[in-house]
């Protein structure tokens, strides 16, 4: 996995699982009090800027419903997610949160119809 042209770092992915993971955790656990329920939502993957500034956050709730307004709604509150995010994680700059629907599920069903279709 590349950006721009570089390779992703090591460091840029394990800071990216870090965040991932509290991501989750804040999630289940409610604790960023939003006006939606967040124990649907998964966060499927975090990518980092190279200067760990920016976190790209993929996320889909359950069952896919809905998720373009999940994704309004996070976008909207991101300050307060990350305020309560910057409890749990010590960074020396905690990154700007940018939350994006989750595609990969839909291109993976669009790949699975497609092979079911050629070998009938």
């Amino acid at each position: 996995m590349t950006s721009l042209g570089k390779p992703v770092t090591q460091r840029q992915l394990r800071v990216g699982e870090m965040i991932k993971q509290a991501l989750g955790m804040l999630f289940i656990r409610d604790e960023a009090k939003l006006p939606l329920s967040t124990k649907e939502i998964t966060v499927t993957e975090v990518r980092m800027s190279p200067d760990l500034k920016t976190a790209k956050i993929f996320v889909m709730p359950l069952g896919g419903r809905e998720a373009d307004d999940v994704v309004a709604k996070l976008k909207e509150f991101s300050f307060v997610i990350r305020k309560v995010l910057s409890k749990k994680i010590i960074m020396k700059y905690l990154p700007k949160l940018l939350f994006v629907k989750d595609e990969s599920f839909d291109y993976a069903e669009k790949i699975e119809n497609l092979i079911k279709q050629t070998n009938k």
